[in-house]
């Protein structure tokens, strides 16, 4: 879905009109602006992916969970985007005031501002990763000299892959040297590199995982087993703290929606999985495959919980394989809002890091 066009996305050629302003609004962000809470009408600008993976909030939209939970005092504008930086380039620039987004960018974000623009409020999705290789590799010796895709250098697959290669004895280079050469593209072009032979495999999220094994591939690593509880954060919901400290009652309410949407996601999976394929046609002007949704649903768990821990794994591997400096995570999580709404509906809360 990288590179279709998509409605009311924010390019970002618009982003870089007003990136000389981010800094700025970077260090504003850890501000109040003396707002107070909500008094008369508020708008909450929502960014999400139009993917399986960001299901909790294209089913949130579709079916008018969101603006249920938010009532009639807050009008919701909803933007998508193809990647995690510029969406992350929209909360700074002051465009977004919440975003569902990977755990890499989550990090980023919060590294750049040092600790003061952004607060995961809850999670949304664990797991749909795995590296598809040709049917002829069986092991991981013999990924020795050939090409593997990723999605972006220093992503959150890019860094899952480089680091379960070290821990096998495999090196690899920024440049695409090394024991296994690491070739970053948009997964759209990785499927047809891999159905032409250019690439021999791929570390990819779904719906991509399903689209290459469909192309003749076989999944060799499920990135579910690498993790304890076969549990790994792969989108969360993160706000603005700038409208955080001015809209709590908002962000609660949007908090209550991730929450309800969840709830429909996992005890109603067929409609939502036919909300996923409608709304992607909305945005993109085709609906996505509903046998492919239907193929990828069982690898991912749609859990509230963020997973701080495998957060906290993911950078030190970004680390141990040279693609990041160690950043120090505390006050990222503010995850009162959701216990307070699992509380209230008798479900277990999650733990605050």
């Amino acid at each position: 879905m990288r590179g279709l066009p998509l409605r009311r996305l924010v390019t970002l050629a618009t982003l870089a009109a007003v990136g000389t302003a981010t800094l700025g609004a970077t260090a504003a962000c850890g501000e109040d602006n003396g707002a107070g809470a909500a008094s008369g009408p508020v708008t909450l600008r929502l960014g999400y992916f139009p993917n399986i993976t960001h299901a909790p909030a294209v089913v949130g939209v579709e079916k008018g969970i969101f603006a249920e939970k938010l009532g009639g005092d807050v009008e919701l504008d909803t933007k998508t985007f193809n990647a995690g930086p510029a969406a992350i380039e929209a909360v700074f620039s002051g465009a977004l005031d919440a975003t569902y987004i990977g755990p890499n960018p989550t990090v980023n974000a919060f590294s750049k501002s040092k600790g003061q623009a952004v607060r995961v409020v809850s999670g949304a999705a664990s797991g749909g990763v795995a590296l598809v290789v040709k049917p002829g590799i069986t092991s991981v010796e013999q990924l020795r000299g050939k090409k593997i895709a990723t999605p972006q250098l220093g992503n959150t697959q890019d860094v899952a892959l480089r680091y379960w290669l070290k821990e096998k004895g495999l090196e690899t280079t920024k440049e695409g040297g090394g024991d296994v050469k690491v070739v970053p593209q948009e997964n759209a072009q990785t499927v047809e590199t891999f159905g032409s032979g250019a690439i021999d495999g791929a570390w990819v999220p779904e719906p991509f995982v399903s689209r290459l094994v469909n192309a003749g591939g076989k999944v060799l690593v499920d990135e579910r087993d690498l993790w304890p509880d076969k549990k790994f954060v792969i989108t969360n919901l993160l706000v603005s703290t700038k409208f955080l400290k001015a809209h709590p009652d908002v962000v609660k309410k949007l908090v209550e929606g991730q929450v309800a949407a969840n709830e429909f996601v996992n005890s109603k999976p067929d409609e939502a999985q036919q909300a996923v394929s409608d709304h992607i046609g909305k945005i993109t002007g085709k609906p996505l495959d509903l046998k492919l949704i239907k193929q990828a649903w069982p690898t991912l768990e749609f859990t509230n919980d963020p997973i701080p821990a495998s957060l906290k794994a993911g950078l030190d591997h970004a680390v141990a394989v040279g693609l990041t400096q160690p950043v120090d995570l505390n006050g990222l999580y503010d995850l009162k809002y959701l216990n307070e709404v699992l509380k209230t509906q008798g479900k277990a809360e999650v733990s605050q890091p």
